[in-house]
């Protein structure tokens, strides 16, 4: 199951600096998460300080 990234996100870009996949990218001003390539590993979670990363809702 993928990650989303949520509102709470202030744009840091820690996340995708940590993630091993690259899976994160900045579009239209805002992270998100290519689910294709998210591995769901939750390093992005891990690191984020504000927990923006979260599970998928299936």
């Amino acid at each position: 199951m993928a990650y989303n990234i949520g509102n709470e996100c202030y744009k840091c870009g820690t996340c995708a600096n940590n993630c091993p996949m690259g899976a994160i990218s900045m579009v239209n001003g805002k992270y998100v998460i290519d689910p294709q390539k998210c591995i769901s590993c939750g390093l992005c979670a891990a690191v984020c300080p504000v927990g923006a990363p979260k599970p998928s809702a299936k």
